[in-house]
């Protein structure tokens, strides 16, 4: 496989949240400053890259021989509910200012429907061990892109003179949209 194309593809055609809208409640959740979309990047990061790793082990270490692919999907949650639960306590020891910011939002990467679909999309799509890696390493730096980028213009518009209508969410949702309308134009270069 040409991992070139894998990690642009993962990164900015296929980009998890704004083309896929997969993970869309912490995307709008934490993207309100940079600082807590950088952190809630990496968190998401982490934890999609050694959920794939783990959901890969499961499922040709345990499931496959044993016949029971079918539970797949719950096997699956649990290992990304664990990892969540790892990466929630380490962050409340390591960075306690980080873990305040992230606050609900840290729990609910085990709901991210995105880390869910990545180890899905790897089983399915019958990557190798270090297909798949690279693939939920690209997909989540697309998913802290997108929140990056999302967050810088919510920042900005906080100081632009927008109707008072217009302030708050439909701002928030109206630059989403056209985010998720400017990525999907990268799906005309491959």
């Amino acid at each position: 496989m040409n991992y070139f194309s894998l990690i642009i593809g993962a990164l900015l055609v296929n980009n998890v949240v704004l083309v896929q809208f997969l993970g869309i409640c912490p995307f709008l959740g934490v993207s309100s400053k940079i600082s807590t979309a950088v952190g809630m990047g990496s968190a998401v990061m982490f934890v999609m890259t050694l959920a794939t790793l783990v959901t890969y082990l499961v499922q040709s270490l345990v499931l496959v021989p044993l016949g029971i692919q079918f539970m797949q999907t719950v096997a699956f949650i649990l290992v990304i509910a664990a990892l969540v639960q790892m990466v929630e306590m380490v962050l409340k020891k390591v960075s306690p200012a980080l873990y305040q910011a992230l606050g609900v939002f840290l729990p609910l990467i085990t709901t991210n429907c995105a880390i869910l679909g990545v180890a899905l999309i790897v089983v399915q799509n019958n990557y190798s061990l270090v297909d798949g890696l690279i693939y939920a390493l690209a997909t989540s730096a697309g998913f802290a892109l997108a929140l990056f980028v999302f967050a810088g213009i919510r920042e900005r518009l906080e100081f632009a003179d927008v109707p008072p209508v217009l302030k708050g969410a439909p701002s928030s949702l109206i630059t989403a949209g056209l985010l998720a309308l400017a990525f999907m134009g990268f799906s005309g270069i491959v």
